[in-house]
């Protein structure tokens, strides 16, 4: 381990550092160096961009001769961090003050503190009940400080520690891939950014799929992976669903929120777990956001990894190439087999560069500003009624705290939404923006089906059976003229939506369909009548008529009605109506005799 050296600090000065500078040159750059082997400690007011996942910033910080309190965006790692280092006291959901307070009385040479943000405040009351001052006696370090960013549009609390953290004599901000705000604060309290930069390779090969068939695409992608698959999915309906139609219910584990665990239980699915561990793996692991970032998973032999995004059922699920991607990678520390990430689009995304979001955020501070002004000097309360609600609806408005102050990690999320949004517009900008990331080395295959994940939500958001009908029609119309397996499987997935239709149009076709209106009674109908009359002209019926029936010979009625109904039912044929006597006459050209008692039919000839 190299020791601080002027060196060292010269270069700490720099907006980068370059590794091959700094480490030894007899280390082997081939491997992922640690950060111990640049810093003995992390200096402070630094943002720490370590370009490389895995190289040890927690650990460097839990080794630290100092007091430490390190905040982890989730509960999997902080428990993953307290197995290796006993010491440390991981602080989140169900750990009370006094539990703090029980750990800060313990005598030991220094404390370390590993939190979720928005457990942050126990350690915060539990140093005030000690009369601790944690603002000069420990350093502050957020870790994977780009989810302060891109976490915040559904965990607001994520940025609690905030106004503490910039009350630290130390503190440092960390991650492979950050995402800053634009916080004055950073500029007040004299923030650097330090970048590492390795001389030696950091690229993963990855395949990215354009697909309009989420499923049928990882079907196939599944079928040329080994014995070990870790897929990455932030939508745990989605996962449920992907599980459900691929069959595989029995070799699968997910890994999951408690809340989502809870959902998926109460859907008797049992395998689904809160918390990593290698002895729930099975051949499908489903991993996620929470498990996207700073998770140690440590494995005896290296997995397929499969990212996963649907734009049409889990919007969510959008994964920006150059931060989650890059983190997903990272957190197999010995390794992966492949690394594939499979993606629809939507042509409904508007493109817009990083100066065009921030250019329509001007706009709509703007708007929101002269709202404002209106709504302060507004002449009646009506007015001002009026002008409030408006105030709400313009987008600015949830960009900002309770008391009118700038939300700026909000903002910063707000733009990096839009513009990863962006990248998903078409095959064309994703690709894009995976070739200007430098993590990777991207191979681009495309797989394109006649129905897509987009006709499928069709179909289900349609506003009535009417119109759900007719884009099952139209659907169908889309598969004519392809055969092949998976074809076969979209059929397969239209009768399943809705069996009727898709009988109907293979019994009567389109053009009778529209020709009834959709009306189902009237289908059900014409369905009965057709198919009546392709079993009555098929070879069997006709072969069981001549057995039973001969031109230029009289049948009375009792004998002409006990043989078609035995036919009928030997057949396993519905009749149109009930049969008759009369019945005869749609075979045959008939005429009445009437021989005595005897009533019957003369048959004439064949129809």
């Amino acid at each position: 381990m190299l020791k601080a050296s002027p060196t060292i600090l010269q270069i700490m000065k720099k907006e980068h550092i370059d590794i091959k500078k700094v480490i030894d040159s007899t280390l082997n750059v081939e491997r992922v160096q640690y950060l111990t082997e640049i810093f003995p400690t992390i200096p402070s007011n630094k943002i720490l961009n370590k370009v490389i996942t895995g190289i040890g910033a927690t650990y460097s910080e839990l080794i630290a001769d100092r007091n430490s309190i390190i905040i982890e965006p989730t509960v999997p790692v902080i428990k993953g961090k307290i197995k290796e280092h006993k010491n440390a006291m991981g602080v989140y959901e169900g750990k009370t003050v006094d539990d703090v307070i029980e750990y800060l009385c313990k005598r030991q040479k220094r404390h370390k503190f590993i939190t979720t943000p928005e457990s942050f405040w126990k350690i915060k009351e539990g140093m005030e009940e000690m009369e601790i001052d944690m603002y000069s006696n420990y350093f502050l370090l957020f870790d994977e400080c780009e989810r302060i960013v891109q976490d915040i549009a559904y965990r607001s609390d994520i940025i609690l520690p905030m106004d503490d953290f910039f009350q630290f004599e130390n503190k440092a901000l960390v991650s492979a891939t950050p995402r800053i705000s634009e916080d004055p604060r950073f500029e007040e309290k004299g923030f650097e950014i330090i970048e590492l930069r390795p001389q030696f390779p950091i690229k993963e090969d990855i395949t990215l799929y354009s697909t309009n068939c989420i499923l049928d695409t990882l079907r196939e992608v599944i079928c040329g992976c080994g014995d070990k698959i870790c897929l990455f999915f932030n939508s745990t309906d989605s996962i449920h669903a992907v599980i459900k139609q691929l069959g595989i219910e029995n070799d699968s584990a997910v890994f999951c929120s408690k809340k989502s665990v809870d959902k998926l239980k109460s859907r008797d699915y049992k395998t689904t777990y809160e918390t990593w561990n290698l002895e729930r793996m099975k051949r499908f692991n489903f991993f996620t956001s929470r498990f996207y970032a700073a998770l140690d998973i440590k494995l005896p032999f290296k997995p397929d990894v499969i990212i996963l995004t649907d734009l049409y059922y889990a919007e969510h699920s959008m994964v920006d190439p150059d931060t989650e991607a890059v983190q997903i990678k990272g957190r197999f520390r010995n390794g992966i087999n492949s690394l594939t990430h499979i993606t629809n689009t939507n042509s409904n995304y508007v493109i817009r560069s990083q100066d065009e979001i921030k250019g329509y955020l001007n706009g709509c501070e703007d708007v929101f500003n002269k709202f404002m002004s209106l709504y302060r000097y507004a002449a009646s309360r009506n007015m001002s009624d009026m002008l409030g609600e408006a105030i709400k609806v313009i987008p600015y408005y949830n960009l900002l705290f309770p008391d009118g102050s700038k939300n700026y990690s909000a903002i910063a999320n707000f733009v990096d939404e839009a513009l990863v949004k962006s990248y998903y517009h078409n095959e064309e900008s994703i690709l894009a923006a995976y070739e200007k990331c430098r993590y990777f080395n991207v191979t681009h295959r495309k797989k394109y089906l006649p129905l897509g994940d987009f006709e499928k939500l069709k179909r289900e958001r349609s506003t009535s059976l009417k119109e759900r009908h007719k884009e099952i029609v139209r659907q169908l119309e889309l598969l004519q003229g392809y055969e092949s397996g998976i074809t076969r499987t979209l059929v397969n997935d239209l009768k399943n939506s809705d069996p009727f239709i898709v009988e109907a149009y293979l019994a009567i076709g389109k053009e009778e369909i529209e020709r009834l209106k959709y009306s189902r009674p009237r289908i059900k109908e014409a369905m009965i009548l057709k198919q009546y009359e392709e079993r009555t002209t098929g070879t069997e019926f006709i072969q069981m008529v001549d057995l039973h029936f001969e031109v230029c010979r009289k049948y009375t009625l009792k004998y002409i009605k006990e043989k078609l109904n035995y036919i009928f039912k030997t057949l396993e044929i519905t009749p149109r109506e009930t049969v008759t006597s009369e019945s005869i006459s749609d075979f045959f050209n008939t005429q009445p005799y009437r021989s005595g008692n005897n009533k019957g039919y003369l048959l004439i000839s064949k129809k």
